[in-house]
């Protein structure tokens, strides 16, 4: 079997045959290369010849993916608030608050 997924920068995916998970970071046209980092945090390089011969599927993003980035901030995850979501306080009345 071979894959039939077109390469797609931050999409994940299995390499079926190895049971490996990875994430596309980079394609290089004039290279014709596809740069991918494994769920380990390793970095590997795939040439077009040989990901169209792989058993790769497209897969959701791992719930640990960003475990082999120590340094990683909460903020650099996209999930904490901005003040944009918040009240403005000179909008709400103290009666809003009070039972």
């Amino acid at each position: 079997m071979t894959t039939v997924v077109e390469p797609s920068i931050g999409s994940w995916y299995k390499d079926v045959e190895n049971n490996l998970k990875f994430k596309v970071v980079a394609i290089e046209e004039k290279e014709e290369t596809i740069e991918v980092q494994y769920l380990n945090g390793d970095i590997g390089e795939y040439d077009n010849e040989s990901w169209y011969a792989s058993t790769f599927d497209y897969i959701e993003a791992p719930e640990d993916w960003s475990a082999p980035y120590d340094d990683l901030e909460t903020d650099d995850l996209g999930y904490t608030d901005t003040d944009e979501h918040r009240p403005n306080p000179e909008d709400l009345d103290l009666d809003d608050y009070l039972d």
